[in-house]
């Protein structure tokens, strides 16, 4: 019973799951462009120029630019009232990647946070 209520809650999302994964995927490349630019602030450069006009800086704009138009592809089929459930995910994919990639520590309030925000994204698509 709990299941089919669940399964029923996503029937908002049927012929759109294309479009939808597309748009996640816009996200989590986002978010990697996210922990790269943050990878690169935390290094020294020897000058401005460099800081900014360095190979990881400019892909990672490359990565912004190409998560745009992803996201404005999802956009034509995906109506806007899904973005409160999509967008967020960005809040849960940064420190992720942070960990993972970054070796940055998660407290146990940002652990909650996450949590809390998986919540919301799952009841507000029900």
């Amino acid at each position: 019973m709990k299941m089919a209520l669940l399964a029923g809650g996503f029937s908002m999302f049927r012929g759109l799951e294309k479009y939808i994964i597309v748009w996640v995927i816009s996200v989590l490349i986002s978010s990697i462009a996210q922990v790269m630019l943050k990878a690169e602030a935390n290094k020294e450069h020897e000058s401005r120029i460099k800081e900014y006009l360095n190979p990881m800086v400019v892909t990672a704009y490359a990565i912004f630019f190409l998560s745009t138009f992803l996201t404005m592809y999802a956009l034509k089929y995906v109506p806007l009232t899904y973005s409160p459930i999509i967008e967020p995910l960005s809040y849960i994919f940064v420190p992720v990647i942070g960990v993972l990639v970054l070796k940055e520590k998660l407290s146990a309030r940002r652990v909650l946070g996450i949590v809390i925000m998986l919540a919301g994204i799952v009841i507000f698509s029900l």
